[in-house]
């Protein structure tokens, strides 16, 4: 068994870390911080009974989650304070819309970059904007700016000066090299307001965004997070009704029924998610893409390089043309 199902199985049942020894702690541990999912299981065992040790570091665990929320949400607000006059319909992503909206998916969670969705004409103002109160270009480099400007989904990323804190400004959630074509006018006009001037995507949005982000946006890395995402996501609506054939119709209007189905049976598969059972039936694919999700050894490192490789390779495949794909690589590997 791979030593990653030991986090799984902690997350999805943290009464199952009642038989772990010294060495089990260990793996789950180094795991959960590999995976960057060590707020989450904090937020899993609290209130059972753990090693005084290992109490602490999920105390400290959770302290740097609760923190990190803090920290997340300000860094909103002070966008939301620098975009306000604008406008503009400003849409939060990922863990920081999980936590502005109190999602059971935003407990515990670790959160990176401010990440925000705009429409892609009001990108230079919003810009504009962020440069104005404070932020900075990241990428200095002319081929780096100029490609993200011209063939990624989002701009090149900023970072606040004084805060040090990053900001993704997207205008849609994948690539628009990318096989698939989300509507991202959709995203926005049905984004839900959340009473400041800034909205999170609708449920069936904010799963279908997840899903793409893990499966036809990468290769996999840190893939248990984002799947954890996805299972709280889904227990948290599933029971909103009609919830499992509206995610279907959204599904299909962004191009990602595909994507959305593979992320539900993995969720099911490793996180025991409640989902319908024709949701269930797996393809030949899922077991690849569960080894590529379980592959770390019992300190927490990546193995399985070749697996790890070719979903890589896979990845850039998803993103582009194979002729820009071979051009954008042989720039990159000539640079110093």
């Amino acid at each position: 068994m791979s030593p990653a199902r030991t986090l799984v199985r902690a997350l999805a049942d943290p009464g199952s870390t009642a038989v772990l020894d010294a060495a089990g702690w260990t793996t789950l541990l180094t795991i959960a911080r590999a995976e960057q999912l060590i707020g989450s299981l904090a937020h899993r065992l609290h209130g059972l009974a753990t090693p005084p040790e290992v109490a602490r570091i999920l105390a400290a665990a959770h302290a740097a989650a609760e923190a990190g929320r803090t920290a997340a949400l300000w860094e909103a607000e002070m966008a939301r304070r620098a975009l306000a006059s604008l406008g503009v319909p400003v849409v939060l992503l990922k863990g920081t819309a999980y936590v502005a909206a109190g999602l059971a998916a935003g407990q515990g969670r670790l959160i990176g970059d401010l990440d925000l969705l705009v429409p892609a004409p009001a990108l230079a103002v919003v810009e504009a904007g962020l440069i104005g109160a404070g932020w900075e270009w990241v990428k200095a480099d002319a081929y780096d700016d100029a490609y993200y400007r011209r063939w990624m989904h989002e701009l090149p990323p900023l970072i606040h000066a004084g805060r040090d804190r990053m900001a993704d400004v997207h205008h849609t959630i994948l690539p628009p090299t990318a096989r698939r074509t989300p509507d991202a006018g959709a995203l926005i006009a049905d984004a839900v307001p959340l009473g400041n001037s800034l909205s999170v995507l609708c449920p069936e949005d904010m799963v279908v965004h997840a899903a793409l982000h893990l499966f036809a946006d990468g290769d996999l890395a840190g893939g248990l997070r984002n799947l954890w995402d996805i299972d709280r996501l889904l227990r948290e609506f599933a029971d909103a009704p009609g919830f499992w054939s509206g995610l279907e119709v959204r599904a299909r209007r962004h191009q990602a029924l595909a994507p959305v189905r593979r992320a539900a049976r993995q969720a099911h598969a490793l996180y025991d998610t409640p989902v319908p059972d024709d949701w269930r039936r797996e393809d030949m694919a899922d077991p690849l893409h569960r080894r590529r999700l379980l592959a770390r050894d019992g300190w927490g490192r990546p193995t399985r390089p070749a697996t790890r490789l070719a979903f890589y390779i896979r990845s850039h495949w998803l993103r582009m043309p194979p002729a820009m794909l071979a051009r954008h690589l042989w720039t990159k590997w000539r640079r110093p």
